[in-house]
């Protein structure tokens, strides 16, 4: 790990992303290559959801495998419960199967079961070929039917269908919208391939946006959910480009002279702020997302770089080493002066912010080669640690704010993890064939 004291948080690996970004901007070719591992367009990305911690106050829920689910092809009731587990508000509680959404459950056993709520459902095969997917959700406290609901489903849908109704439960019984049909993107390595990868909310099925034999980086969401900005190096140079998910079609945003990195979308989605180095050094710039109406955001001697927008598109957050070591600081769009946010510690970089605008999570050194995921409330300027390993990075939110996905290290793999915000409950994500890094968490709507 390097001892310098400025890192290149989008960098190609995970030494080289804590580098000095002096080392690395505009120098990067044949030999950054070299240094990463890459990934078969042919190999799936399976997982298995290995989830650990205790919340603090967890809904115990009563969820019995769908009656016939075998023939939807998919675990329709796993797949919603780790949805739920994952979530870090509910309990799920051990139920026979036998139950579904024409039944009347017994309200006195399922209290004896310590179970607040329950939810049952079947799966079968249409004349047309689709899935017919129905469940109902009752309060067994209450003993009240809360209603159901039914999705005839394409075979190849049977997963986001699952995802779906998770979603409709948490909702039911939180009040807040649930996440679990939104997608992730992620860049994954092996075999001497890079992936583009994107995936459901739990990491599984999707589909690969890019395979490629150079680096892809900085993966980024627009608002919309249907592109995708990322850096890559086919060129032998970093290149920003903007993809199309529906269609696969991409065009070159950023692509001048020097290095290009570090893309991120504004809230309307109709402006990207990059890092470029075309006048000297690694600064922020900003330009239209049609490439158009290019406009440098700062003005220093320092390395800027890492920008992300606040949820109302006034500010921007960034990390600079203008200090003498790599912070976070927040400026106005509009341009102006820079205003340093963080101050615990002499390493703190990758900043995420929160899509109410309260939260800020990042990545802080804590004494030698530990890199710990953290949280800030930015009202009160409260930092905590929420994670409990040491090689963490990219942090990115859940739109509802709820969860973060991060990468990090486990068992001599580069793997995915969630978290709950309070870093009560984690889920590792693990992938069977390939490293896995730089998660970003897609919008609402698909």
């Amino acid at each position: 790990m390097n001892a310098n004291p400025m890192p290149e948080p989008k960098s190609l690996n995970r030494h080289s992303r804590r580098s000095v970004l002096r080392q690395t901007v505009g120098a990067c070719s044949a030999a950054c290559s070299a240094a990463l591992m890459g990934f078969s367009p042919l190999a799936r990305a399976q997982f298995r959801v290995d989830i650990s911690g205790v919340g603090a106050t967890q809904l115990p829920i009563a969820l019995p495998d769908f009656r016939d689910e075998a023939r939807a092809g998919q675990p329709v009731a796993a797949i919603i419960r780790a949805n739920l587990e994952r979530s870090g508000q509910f309990r799920i509680i051990d139920a026979p199967a036998g139950l579904y959404e024409a039944s009347q459950p017994v309200w006195s056993e399922w209290r004896t079961r310590n179970a607040d709520a329950l939810a049952a459902g079947s799966a079968a095969r249409l004349a047309d070929g689709r899935v017919d997917l129905r469940y109902k959700l009752w309060d067994v406290v209450k003993g009240q039917d809360l209603g159901g609901e039914a999705h005839a489903v394409a075979p190849e849908d049977v997963r986001l269908g699952a995802h779906r109704i998770a979603d409709t439960i948490y909702q039911k019984l939180t009040g807040e919208r649930g996440i679990f049909a939104t997608r992730m993107a992620y860049v994954t390595k092996a075999g001497g391939r890079y992936s583009l990868r994107i995936t459901d909310a739990d990491g599984e099925s999707g589909q690969v946006a890019l395979a490629s034999p150079d680096p892809i980086i900085s993966p980024a969401w627009a608002p919309n959910g249907k592109e995708l900005a990322y850096v890559s190096f086919e060129s032998r140079k970093a290149v920003v480009w903007i993809q199309d998910i529906s269609t696969g079609r991409r065009r070159v945003l950023a692509d001048f002279r020097g290095t290009n990195s570090a893309p991120t979308f504004s809230p309307d989605g109709q402006q990207v702020a990059l890092t470029l180095s075309r006048e000297g050094g690694s600064q922020l710039f900003i330009l239209n997302r049609d490439g158009s109406g290019l406009r440098r955001l700062t003005q220093s001697s320092s390395i800027d770089t890492e920008s992300v927008f606040s949820p109302d598109g006034r500010s921007i957050y960034f990390v600079s080493d203008r200090g003498g070591g790599p912070q976070i600081y927040r400026m106005a769009v509009a341009g102006g002066a820079a205003e340093r946010v963080t101050f615990n510690g002499a390493y703190n970089i990758s900043p995420a912010i929160s899509p109410d605008g309260r939260t800020m999570a990042f990545i802080a050194r804590l004494g030698g080669n530990s890199f710990r995921l953290s949280v800030m409330d930015l009202a009160a300027g409260t930092v905590q640690q929420i994670s409990d390993s040491n090689d963490d990075e990219s942090p990115s939110f859940a739109p509802n704010g709820r969860l973060l996905v991060y990468a990090t290290r486990a068992g001599g793999r580069d793997v995915l993890m969630t978290t709950t915000v309070d870093g009560r409950i984690k889920a590792k994500l693990m992938a069977s064939s390939a490293d896995v890094r730089e998660p970003t968490w897609g919008p609402f709507g698909r």
